[in-house]
């Protein structure tokens, strides 16, 4: 199954870390890092992993955005409304 890498994007940093130790239950490899300045975030860190299959199956109430890294450009893939 192909992985794709993402960033995602939280409301608060509390959401941020709980989906964190989410994907590491999940035995996925991420990390918590401050938000590229290319995005925007209301909380300031965000949450880098490589997800194989659908990363939608994580998605969780603090989520605030998700983009896909592809060619050093962030595609959006998802916006909280």
């Amino acid at each position: 199954m192909e992985t794709n890498k993402y960033i995602v994007l939280f409301y608060t940093q509390y959401g941020a870390i709980h989906y964190s130790r989410l994907l590491k239950k999940e035995a996925i490899e991420n990390i918590t890092k401050p938000v590229p300045r290319e995005l925007s975030s209301s909380c300031g860190i965000c949450v880098e992993a490589e997800i194989a299959g659908d990363i939608m199956r994580y998605l969780t109430e603090d989520v605030e955005a998700i983009y896909q890294i592809a060619d050093r450009e962030y595609i959006p893939i998802y916006r909280s409304e």
